[in-house]
């Protein structure tokens, strides 16, 4: 009878792990003119190769595959994004920003502090829907998503935290300081050098997606939705526009129908609502659950 324990089981991978080489190579007992040459390392510990201009594909394919693979440890089995500002104020900071605003951008502070609703709402949604707890075939449903950062993203992770859930944080590595918020669960954190993963990352997952007042980047990734819904590419899912008073300012979505570069139908690929419960009864009429 074969023996099954140690190295001697039939099934037992007979190469050793990656860490275990790695370990090998670090404590290498001789240390010649050649074990010291960069050359010489390992190619997946040798950061200057991996940078090098024609490994980019490689980044790729680990920003790509990391997070994937940590996710689906975790057991998310979908999430619910939030898209939004990074500017707006809570309401808690409202009335400070605007005392504090020097007077040539007194008139902008006052118009980002009236948004802190939006604030409030994007924690009130995070709060509602990770309070649900949707389990389905042994994979949380649902589990709130943002992109790590301060404002709309913040209040998104607070209200999950709140809710006593986990939730993520896709944040971006920029030149300037973008930390995560502190409501991220701090396994679910993930760090992008790519927008074009982040991006992908956002939406492999979604089952809805919460859209509230923001700048480029909301935008930015706002449109791509859209476009990957029109366009077939994507299965449709509930898309909610908060703050309509706000969208139809910045973007004159009718003006696009009106001037056949879209169809007019494409204006229901959204919903707009102002309220997470709104929002909250949209997304479970789609998906026909309790609300």
């Amino acid at each position: 009878m074969a023996n099954k324990k140690n190295d001697h089981e039939l099934s037992k991978r007979k190469f050793y792990p990656a860490s275990v080489e790695a370990k090998t190579a670090v404590s290498a007992p001789k240390q010649t003119p050649q074990t010291k040459h960069p050359a010489y390392r390992l190619a997946f510990q040798d950061d200057d190769f991996l940078l090098r201009e024609e490994l980019r594909p490689v980044r790729f394919q680990l920003e790509l595959l990391k997070p994937e693979m940590l996710l689906e440890e975790a057991g998310v089995g979908s999430t619910l994004v939030m898209y939004g500002s990074a500017r707006i104020p809570s309401p808690a900071e409202a009335a400070s920003l605007v005392a504090n605003a020097p007077p040539e951008r007194k008139a902008v502070a006052e118009r980002l502090a009236e948004k802190s609703k939006y604030y409030q709402e994007a924690y009130n949604l995070g709060r509602l829907v990770s309070e649900k707890s949707i389990v389905e075939e042994g994979k949380r449903q649902f589990v709130i998503c943002s992109g790590g950062g301060p404002s709309i993203m913040e209040a998104a992770n607070h209200g999950a935290s709140d809710a006593g859930a986990e939730s993520i944080g896709l944040n971006i590595a920029l030149p300037h300081e973008q930390a995560p918020n502190i409501y991220v669960t701090p396994y679910l954190s993930f760090q992008f050098h790519y927008f074009a993963l982040r991006k992908m990352h956002f939406l492999l997952r979604a089952r809805a997606v919460a859209v509230f007042p923001g700048g480029f980047g909301t935008l930015d990734e706002f449109l791509e939705l859209l476009t990957l819904i029109q366009t077939g590419k994507m299965k449709p899912i509930p898309i909610l526009l908060f703050g309509k008073e706000f969208w139809t300012k910045v973007v004159n979505f009718d003006a696009l129908a009106d001037e056949g570069t879209i169809n007019r139908d494409d204006l229901n690929l959204f919903h707009w609502c102002e309220t997470a419960e709104e929002a909250w009864v949209h997304i479970a009429e789609f998906y026909e659950l309790e609300s």
